[in-house]
């Protein structure tokens, strides 16, 4: 099972609701492989303490030009949707950072005036983690790290969910907003949970989010952080556009203090641990009977 975690605005408790969801699962000694697909600024590895036994680099292929072979046709140029190529005078310039890495102007060029270099973005690294406490348990987990200055974070997500195991349960953190890399996050995902609270800017994101996952047919639920009586509106939304709420997270000063110090509810306060496993017996429920809503 893939369960994908995102929210439309960031600093909603993405990480908070992905690594407790995982120590609950890991405590019940299910497979648990977590991914953090926030490769722009990972941080889940801050509430594990993961031992990392693995680091791949990341490379994209970009076009290089011989100016020896190239007679200036343009085909490469016309061809490349992102811009990526331009002809200036008498050569054709690359942009490296516009580049998506199709291969499309290599495989055009009739002059064989393109070949293709491997440029480094970033890297993957794998490891385990053990959970603290009573919790007990064993994760294996991910992270993908973008490098510096780097534009393109999509490619190290790709690259990261091709460790996706099977047999085990994938929790994959995702990224804030509706971009790219939070869309190949969820993409083919099983179940997306979204995280929200119960603010004006929050409703108006998860709206958002709610378009992106319907648009990728991935069936979803609602997490509400922060929760405060009434869901400052949410609860009344969700119900009134029939909007599955899976859990609420009360906004309290306690948990605030745990989260700031790197500890976790699950290991912390026993009772968080039932709650996140009630939240996955809904959604295995809801896949299994096919109630769940895409």
């Amino acid at each position: 099972m893939v369960i994908a975690v995102a929210s439309g605005k960031g600093g909603t408790g993405k990480t908070l609701v992905a690594v407790n969801l995982a120590l609950a699962l890991a405590g019940e000694g299910l497979g648990v492989r977590l991914m953090d697909c926030d490769v722009e600024e990972p941080n889940d590895h801050l509430f594990l303490e993961p031992v990392f036994s693995s680091t791949e680099r990341v490379e994209l292929t970009v076009p290089r030009i011989d100016p020896q072979k190239c007679d200036l046709c343009r085909t490469c140029v016309d061809f490349c949707a992102f811009n990526a190529l331009a002809l200036a005078g008498n050569r054709i310039i690359v942009f490296d950072e516009l580049c998506h890495a199709c291969g499309g102007c290599s495989l055009l060029c009739p002059r064989e005036a393109v070949s293709e270099e491997p440029v480094p973005i970033g890297r993957v690294e794998c490891g385990k983690a053990k959970a603290r406490g009573e919790v007990g348990g064993e994760i294996s987990f991910c992270r993908g790290i973008l490098d510096i200055g780097e534009p393109k974070a999509t490619p190290i997500v790709r690259r990261l969910k091709e460790r996706i195991e099977e047999g085990v349960v994938n929790i994959l953190d995702g990224g804030p907003g509706t971009g790219c890399p939070v869309m190949e996050t969820i993409r083919g995902a099983d179940y997306c949970l979204l995280v929200t609270e119960p603010t004006q800017f929050g409703l108006h994101d998860l709206r958002m989010a709610l378009e992106m996952v319907r648009e990728l047919a991935v069936p979803y639920g609602v997490v509400i952080n922060k929760y405060i009586l009434g869901g400052g509106g949410l609860d009344t939304w969700c119900a009134e556009n029939s909007v599955p709420v899976l859990l609420r997270i009360p906004y309290k000063r306690e948990y605030a203090a745990l989260y700031s110090r790197g500890l976790n509810l699950v290991e912390e306060l026993p009772e968080w641990r039932e709650r996140f496993l009630r939240m996955f017996r809904r959604i295995e429920e809801e896949m299994v009977s096919g109630r769940a809503r895409a």
